[in-house]
């Protein structure tokens, strides 16, 4: 009212009335502008950095993707559990078309390509196709390797992988209603030479979910939640090496090159004591905390794109069926034993993720079926693309392990007085009793107390002291008063796009 009876006095008189009122304007636009300053930021969200798109099948085509895989001339093969392969020519056109390269086959959980021959990783074979007479549907099929047993039991999945620097291929073998092995090499990796042989490598299998490497070349896989498993876990395989579930250890009689078995771990121990006790026994490289971090862990692939995904490059990526979500991983080595940290990554996906695979294009393609299991995206299958937009999200990058704490990464500047505020910050320890029984309840649990936060100059890194870290421990780090810095194109004073990560504690640095 005040700037309204000044403007009307202005207007019938002098110009040095109309001073005033410019100067009762600017008092009000100033008066206002703390409570506009003070409005909250927007917090963005997953899909404001990583688009989902979704891929039309055709209706004829029940496509429960069990694998994927990049053949020439930008095609995508796409294998469902039912037993067809299908081939997808510009998958990311306006219009893909779609051919049936393959029916008839047993449950297929892994697709590589080599010289002309797509390798199928079936329940009791590895096998090759090939389209000899150049019209998209294979006529010829050869066996290259059968060496493990079937029973006929629902859950006797073989997951198979790309071509190692070898060229071997990898599979790894569920145990006989996940739980035992009552035909050869059941709960076993066994590698594909190439020249067809079967080796059987490590032991200690229980229900894997998918396999893969990362970009160094190390075979990981996903084993799931039951027996000798507290939780889903990524794992990795090194022949000789038992990785946690003795079900197999039948098996050793039939693979001498692997020397004698392991001894037996002790049910109710925890996995850190067990790793002084059995020589061949290789912990989890990281330990999805359950239900916080999915129920059924399941695709692993690296992203070796370069920057094209993002702000993520050498980091794993693993599926999560049961949750329908994707999550990554920071990944080190310390006194030979990989071990890292994980952290939620995308969301949404309308089925349950199973088999994932980076393009050319630096996308990444998800595969999805709820058969049998359910699943939070509540198609029976999905095939879908995620797209990086090219906006940076500030998140944590890496979580590595110090002798006193850990150092935080982050993708972009952290604002540093949040950064070294301790309120910023909670952790805490737990583990999982390593157990004959199905899965454990979170045990050993107690706080971290962070004493001291340290950003690095530039404010990429921050340096915590910590107290009470113990080895074979999750340690599990919220930061949900950490604040960034304005740079680029990501503005000052957001909240990280995920605030809390879990880090799988095996080796502590000296």
């Amino acid at each position: 009212m005040v700037i309204f009876d000044v403007r009307r006095v202005a207007m019938r008189r002098s110009g040095a009335l109309m001073g005033y009122a410019c100067l009762a304007m600017l008092l009000s636009i100033i008066a206002t502008a703390p409570a506009r300053a003070a409005e909250p930021l927007k917090k963005p969200t997953e899909a404001d950095f990583y688009k989902i798109e979704q891929l039309k099948i055709p209706p004829d085509a029940f496509l429960e993707v069990g694998a994927l895989e990049w053949l020439p001339d930008n095609k995508l093969a796409v294998a469902s559990r039912r037993g067809e392969i299908w081939i997808v020519s510009d998958p990311a056109g306006e219009a893909p078309t779609w051919t049936r390269f393959a029916h008839g086959l047993h449950e297929v959980l892994g697709l590589a390509w080599k010289d002309g021959w797509l390798y199928a990783t079936q329940r009791p074979e590895v096998s090759r196709l090939k389209d000899t007479d150049g019209d998209g549907e294979a006529d010829e099929m050869e066996t290259v390797a059968d060496g493990w047993g079937v029973s006929g039991d629902y859950h006797e999945y073989a997951f198979g992988s790309k071509f190692d620097a070898e060229g071997n291929l990898w599979v790894v073998l569920c145990l006989t209603g996940s739980f035992s092995s009552e035909v050869p090499f059941r709960g076993w990796a066994m590698r594909v030479t190439p020249d067809g042989r079967t080796i059987p490598t490590t032991s200690g299998v229980r229900s894997p979910g998918g396999i893969g490497f990362d970009c160094a070349g190390k075979v990981l896989y996903t084993d799931n939640q039951g027996p000798w498993n507290g939780s889903c876990a990524l794992k990795e395989l090194r022949p000789g090496e038992f990785v946690g579930h003795p079900g197999g250890f039948k098996w050793y009689d039939l693979a001498p090159e692997m020397g004698p078995k392991p001894t037996e771990p002790k049910s109710g121990s925890r996995w850190a004591e067990e790793m002084k006790r059995i020589p061949e026994y290789r912990p989890a490289v990281v330990v999805f905390p359950y239900d916080m971090m999915g129920k059924s862990a399941a695709g692993v692939v690296c992203d070796a794109t370069e920057g094209k995904f993002g702000p993520f490059a050498g980091q794993v990526f693993v599926t999560d069926q049961s949750h329908s979500f994707l999550m990554r991983c920071s990944l080190e080595t310390i006194d030979g034993i990989t071990q890292g940290a994980c952290f939620p990554f995308r969301e949404g996906f309308g089925s349950g993720s199973l088999a994932v695979q980076f393009a050319p294009d630096g996308s990444l393609y998800v595969g999805g079926t709820n058969r049998g299991w359910g699943s939070r995206g509540g198609g029976d299958y999905a095939l879908e693309r995620l797209v990086y937009t090219g906006k940076l999200p500030f998140e944590i990058r890496a979580m590595k392990a110090l002798s006193d704490g850990f150092e935080l990464e982050f993708t972009s500047p952290v604002d540093k007085a949040t950064a070294a505020d301790l309120k910023s910050y909670a952790a805490r320890g737990f583990t999982y009793i390593y157990q004959a029984d199905y899965g454990s309840p979170i045990v050993d649990e107690a706080p971290c107390e962070i004493v001291k936060a340290t950003p690095s100059a530039d404010g990429l890194k921050v340096r915590l002291e910590m107290t009470n870290l113990r080895e074979g421990v999750i340690h599990e780090l919220k930061c949900p008063g950490v604040r960034s810095a304005p740079a680029g194109d990501v503005a000052a004073g957001l909240p990280l796009l995920h605030d809390t990560g879990w880090y799988t504690l095996n080796r502590r640095p000296k």
